[in-house]
């Protein structure tokens, strides 16, 4: 289940540091005591840029120049050129990145989640001679089934393990795993995946497959991993990100050092070179990557759609035509009746014989039996009174 915003630590120092720059820029417009500004912006940096400090340290630490911490240094570096807005606003937007990404990764995990949820909790074994309702039947994790159990799955419930189907026939659900969303007829010999729903049939199912390795846990994993590859666009920016920021580094230090070689005034050469590493900081093309990624995967996720990789996210940008061939997918995916032949009584029929059907199509019958317009009968004819004279 998807947490609330709120209880992600990005999220909140992001809120913070933005409640702070949207106090400070008024105060210090309004002409507010330095101090309440001074305290504002510092509260602003403090919040939105501790976490991007650490890691950009790490990242030095080991040898390595990330961009977080240079946008942490180009923002400490206009505050002390005296441009608090201006590294406040960077501080701002860097925060508001991270907490984005956050967010996104969040949504990912819970569609995870909630794909491993297809598959019930605890299953009923059966034990050697005992019937569907015997009394040593044994109720376990599912966690615990291993391959040659034979499970008991009544009417209604999710079958827990990949099997086959050895004695009971009923009407599956597929519909969690495939979109389909008429139920498929199985018997003695079929197979059945976890998570799947069991219809009006008592099913007895011998386990074929580890319950760490069904189809649930499968796309489940090809989720998790989707969240966890690299686009390309993502892959190009990490390779040039170190080498552009190095660039970055030694072309602010040329701009302040050579000056002064030359007797150049020290405030403004530092001026200039602080706001050459802000201008030309790769922040914004860093930010402008992951983060839609994770969006339209936990979007997708959500929405049913499972995507196998980031690659296809950027795939999707170049595609001028789709074809599709699978129910449910660009209609409806729900039957209805649209007409009936003969009478009208003949629709009441049907209706009640599908009064206690769980199928998809006696869903649909019944659903236009409650709809149908009663039929109009002609008006009882009336005598006509003489016409007095």
């Amino acid at each position: 289940m998807l947490r609330p915003m709120w209880s992600l630590p990005e999220v909140r120092w992001a809120a913070l540091s933005l409640l702070a720059f949207t106090l400070a820029v008024p105060a210090d417009l309004l002409g507010a005591p330095a101090v309440v500004v001074g305290v504002l912006y510092v509260v602003c940096y403090l919040a939105g840029g501790w976490e991007p400090a650490v890691e950009g340290l790490r990242a030095l630490a080991q040898r390595r120049l990330d961009v977080d911490l240079l946008m942490v240094v180009a923002a400490v570096a206009a505050a002390a050129i005296g441009q608090h807005l201006d590294g406040a606003l960077l501080i701002v937007i860097f925060a508001s990145s991270g907490a984005l990404e956050a967010v996104m990764t969040a949504r990912t995990r819970a569609s995870i989640d909630a794909l491993l949820d297809l598959a019930p909790e605890t299953a009923t074994v059966l034990t050697n001679g005992a019937g569907h309702h015997g009394a040593d039947n044994r109720l376990v994790p599912v966690a615990e089934l291993v391959v040659g159990d034979e499970v008991l799955v009544r009417p209604g419930e999710r079958i827990p393990a990949d099997g086959l189907v050895l004695a009971g026939a009923s009407d599956v659900d597929t519909s969690g795993l495939t979109g389909e969303p008429l139920p498929v007829a199985v018997g003695t010999g079929d197979g059945v995946h976890a998570g799947t729903l069991n219809g009006t049939g008592t099913l007895t199912v011998r386990v074929d497959r580890d319950p760490t390795g069904t189809v649930v846990a499968g796309i489940a994993a090809q989720v998790r991993q989707a969240a966890e590859t690299k686009a390309g666009r993502q892959l190009t920016v990490e390779r040039i990100e170190q080498r552009y920021s190095a660039v970055v580094v030694v072309g602010a230090l040329a701009l302040l050092a050579v000056p002064l070689l030359f007797g150049a005034e020290f405030q403004p050469t530092l001026l200039r070179a602080m706001t050459f590493m802000i201008v030309a900081s790769p922040c914004a093309v860093v930010l402008a990557t992951m983060p839609p990624l994770l969006a339209a995967i936990a979007t997708a996720g959500r929405r049913g759609v499972l995507l196998k990789d980031a690659t296809v996210v950027e795939a999707l940008a170049t595609v001028d035509a789709v074809a599709l061939d699978k129910t449910g997918t660009v209609t409806l995916g729900r039957p209805r009746v649209v007409e009936v032949s003969g009478p009208p009584e003949v629709l009441v029929l049907a209706a009640a014989a599908e009064a206690g059907s769980e199928h998809a199509l006696g869903r649909a019958v019944r659903e236009r039996g409650r709809r149908r317009r009663p039929v109009r009968g002609r008006r009882p004819h009336r005598r006509r009174r003489p016409a007095r004279r």
